[in-house]
């Protein structure tokens, strides 16, 4: 996926999100959902992996909803970082985490999931081999 699609996805569960949940909202103008969204995905793709391994622990015990507890302290520090954008309290940013993951699952077409053809699978070839 290119990053100007993932951008636009992203911009999309940020705005199913502040129109769902009462505790997330901005100023209306879409050029500060674009700037949530980068602000976001640099996020996600600085300090998410670092947050992740301090956390490791705690997602393992917890099964990986750990990662649904990261994605919500990243979601609010967008919210500090973006002056149009805000986050009322923890339990907002947890489900706006869990709106904008479920979105840009849905969205992105290519993810992992089954039940709506994300999952893509891969074409047996004549040519196979399975080495053991």
């Amino acid at each position: 996926m290119s990053f100007v699609r993932n951008l636009i996805v992203l911009a999309a569960g940020v705005l199913l999100a502040a129109t769902v949940v009462p505790g997330i909202g901005y100023d209306g103008r879409w050029e500060v959902l674009a700037l949530v969204a980068l602000v976001l995905a640099l996020l996600n793709a600085v300090l998410k992996p670092l947050l992740i391994i301090f956390t490791l622990p705690f997602i393992i015990i917890t099964l990986g909803l750990g990662i649904w507890v990261v994605n919500a302290v990243l979601l609010m520090l967008a919210a500090r970082l973006v002056d149009s954008f805000h986050v009322s309290g923890f339990g907002a940013a947890m489900l706006g985490s869990l709106i904008i993951s479920l979105t840009h699952m849905l969205l992105q077409g290519d993810g992992g999931c089954c039940c709506c053809g994300g999952g893509k699978k891969r074409r047996k070839q004549d040519d196979d081999v399975i080495d053991v």
